[in-house]
């Protein structure tokens, strides 16, 4: 059953479409009215697997150990969130270390190594898993409410492609395109930094584009125009913000689409993403909301200091404690997989869809408690549910073919109190401390 359905069956939103007809085009979602889901916020974090993240959450599709490409029989070790070396996950990673079906080919993938890092490479640097104590938060919010165990890229690359789909459900520049932004922006060499990328970005600006038969022969400059979500929720007079460290680092999706980086909509990516925290505690969180991380706070590899944790519980805390708790659903996902093993292989639609298993967690008074998920997601399945939870059209893209997350949600249930998560650093911390934001990895 699907979420509007399920809403109908229960009796919170008996008017959505898909159940019964009412009028198109209501400013104000139909769950509104019988409690529900009136918020939707979105946490982007950055390049794990379940494997790598979520080692021996209980439940969980989690390996022990890998096959490398010779065949050998690799133990996953453990490791600090904090390392200082960088996988590859470009497309050419996907493929090597999906081999067809086999994933036997994640020790092909390159490692970069952070300057002066010593003792670096590790062995096996691709078979690590973070070690659960340096990331509390995360396993209790996965044990007390929901996990998918069955979430997946919906692209085959790396962030800057990732965070297109986030928001359209495609990295393809034009509605009718058939290519895809499968890479990272490149710079040309006198640029300048990660914060130039996008529409914004110097000329001679670029990005790789993959075409049906997986070639990546031709470029563009990284500024594209076609519809998003985003545009579908002011059609509806539906709130909005979008937070993020920088305005044109490859994290910040708005940032690549041009009536959204040019246009009035643009005063709705709010720098720097701290300003997320102080909207909440002035209760005036939009009704749809993406949080994207500071470098630090990212659990980027070479980039983060160990405080993602923290700084997505301060996020979930903010909103648990207060008065939007009892309508909120939280989705807290990772952008691409980071060139970690997971042992899961991904069905392939195309030549750039799908990729390799992200986790999700879900956080709300309704979603069903210490659950795994093991229906198949994608980032399709994000905006399929705020376009049914806002009764919004879909976009026609991933969205349109992916799920609704329904299994993750039990709108019977008594609606979960909220308990706050304990953290490692608290949330002044990033409010003070990380107002000068640092930029994205790569």
């Amino acid at each position: 059953m699907g979420l509007v359905c399920l809403l109908c069956a229960t009796g919170i939103a008996a008017t959505l479409h898909g159940c019964a007809d009412s009028g198109v085009g209501t400013a104000v979602s139909p769950l509104s009215a019988g409690g529900g889901i009136q918020h939707i916020v979105v946490i982007i974090q950055e390049n794990p697997t379940p494997d790598n993240l979520f080692h021996g959450l209980p439940g969980a599709d989690i390996a022990n150990s890998g096959i490398n490409s010779a065949g050998e029989t690799i133990a996953l070790a453990p490791t600090t969130l904090a390392v200082r070396y960088d996988l590859s996950h470009a497309h050419s990673s996907f493929v090597a270390m999906y081999d067809g079906g086999k994933m036997d080919g994640a020790d092909k993938i390159p490692i970069g190594c952070q300057a002066k890092a010593s003792n670096c490479p590790p062995p096996n640097p691709q078979f690590q898993y973070v070690d659960p104590a340096e990331v509390r938060p995360y396993f209790e919010m996965a044990e007390q409410y929901t996990f998918a165990n069955r979430m997946f890229q919906t692209n085959q690359g790396p962030s800057f492609p990732a965070h297109q789909f986030v928001i359209a459900g495609t990295s393809a520049p034009t509605a009718t395109s058939d290519l895809f932004a499968a890479e990272n922006v490149g710079f040309p060499a006198k640029a300048g930094s990660d914060m130039e990328a996008g529409c914004a970005g110097p000329t001679g600006e670029t990005v790789a584009m993959i075409d049906p038969m997986g070639n990546e022969s031709t470029t563009q400059f990284p500024c594209f125009e076609h519809q998003t979500l985003l545009d579908l929720l002011d059609s509806q007079g539906i709130t909005w913000r979008y937070y993020a460290p920088s305005t044109g680092s490859i994290w910040t999706g708005p940032n690549a689409i041009q009536h959204l980086r040019f246009g009035n909509d643009w005063q709705n990516v709010i720098i720097p993403q701290t300003k997320v925290l102080t909207d909440i505690a002035n209760s005036q969180l939009t009704q749809v909301t993406w949080v994207i991380p500071d470098g630090r706070a990212s659990d980027h590899p070479t980039q983060n200091d160990g405080s993602g944790p923290s700084w997505v519980a301060s996020v979930v805390n903010a909103i648990g404690n207060s008065k939007y708790w009892g309508n909120t659903a939280i989705l807290i996902t990772w952008d691409d997989w980071g060139g970690w093993y997971d042992h899961v292989a991904p069905p392939i639609l195309n030549s750039y869809e799908y990729g390799f298993r992200v986790p999700l967690i879900v956080v709300s008074p309704y979603a069903k408690k210490g659950y795994v998920s093991h229906t198949m997601h994608d980032f399709g399945s994000l905006l399929r549910f705020t376009e049914e939870a806002f009764h919004l059209p879909s976009l026609g893209h991933a969205d349109s073919r992916a799920d609704d997350l329904s299994d993750c949600f039990d709108f019977t249930q008594t609606p979960t109190p909220f308990q706050p998560f304990v953290t490692k650093y608290d949330a002044s911390l990033f409010s003070e401390r990380y107002a000068a934001p640092a930029g994205p990895g790569r």
